[in-house]
């Protein structure tokens, strides 16, 4: 009986364990513009691992993401609607853009990355085929907090280096970066362009979690952008009138294939949903609208994307 009692406590133990997130949260800083000087722009990203799985996602998209999915479900009414739920969750409607309009998934024990967007309504993703080539040096310093150790590695025409703690026997990081033995604490390219900094670590029981598309559409990293623009395309034509004339609407498609983009909307109802999946540790950050027809943050976008090919 005594034995019994034991299995049924160890089984419970596991089954916590396995339920609950942890949330790695990282102070991103980025540099819109590759041309011009102009100061970092600052954003909080979250690496959410649970079990041998991991999402990486802004908090301003996940605050976004939300609201947006709560509003849906619970009111799918008119746009004086939406404008008094705006007002009612005192949350501005130009506000700030998201650097991370994307969802990164990741199998950790099997180093496998899934880079997920979305065009006219409809999720597109590809599986990350250029696996990282670690440089593990016997260089070693603390870093925010951690005994670090460095390693290089150059990603998407830019070389990186990572700061990695056996601390946290996590072999994680943020945005696509894994596969060294321990969890990476600090992140930054070589012209210090993009800079993540871990400097907060929490435990969550109703993390956010990525929505299932059941249409999604999988393609390839050489034929994403390809496939994105047959899914506007396609869109387009589906929103044409019987006299040729297009439907009227808003494409929410991204900025560009490893670039940066956002957006935001709010509904009351939203509000117990969204601090569910993000934890008691969310700040005010703002967020700014930008549909595709917001050409110039597009322009900035592009100037300066995380992957330059």
């Amino acid at each position: 009986m005594k034995k019994k009692i034991i299995a049924f406590f160890s089984l419970l133990l596991v089954i916590i364990v396995n339920g609950q997130t942890v949330r790695y949260i990282y102070d991103t800083a980025v540099n819109p513009d590759s041309i011009n000087l102009v100061s970092l722009k600052h954003e909080r990203t979250f690496l959410d691992v649970k079990g041998d799985k991991s999402l990486f996602i802004s908090e301003n998209k996940l605050i976004k993401d939300s609201l947006f999915a709560a509003f849906r479900a619970e009111d799918k009414e008119d746009h004086k609607k939406r404008d008094k739920d705006f007002k009612s969750l005192n949350i501005k409607k130009d506000l700030e853009h998201a650097f991370f309009e994307n969802y990164i998934t990741k199998d950790i024990p099997g180093q496998k990355v899934y880079y997920y967007d979305k065009v006219a309504g409809r999720e597109i993703f590809y599986q990350e085929d250029r696996p990282l080539k670690w440089e593990i040096t016997d260089i070693k310093e603390n870093q925010n907090g951690y005994p670090a150790q460095k390693a290089v590695t150059n990603f998407g025409g830019r070389v990186w280096t990572a700061w990695f703690t056996k601390d946290i026997n996590v072999s994680d990081g943020p945005y696509k970066f894994s596969g060294l033995p321990g969890l990476i604490v600090k992140l930054e390219d070589e012209n210090g362009d993009y800079k993540f900094d871990l400097v907060k670590k929490i435990k969550i029981q109703n993390a956010f979690e990525k929505p299932n598309d059941p249409n999604a559409k999988q393609s390839t990293r050489v034929a994403f952008n390809g496939d994105k623009a047959a899914l506007m395309l396609e869109a387009g034509k589906n929103r044409r009138l019987p006299d040729g004339s297009a439907k009227g609407g808003v494409n929410f498609g991204s900025g560009g294939h490893g670039g940066m983009r956002g957006g935001g909307m709010g509904k009351m109802g939203g509000e117990r949903e969204m601090h569910q999946g993000m934890g008691n540790d969310v700040g005010n950050f703002p967020m700014r609208d930008t549909a595709p027809g917001n050409s110039s943050l597009r322009n900035n976008e592009s100037q300066n994307p995380i992957e330059l090919k």
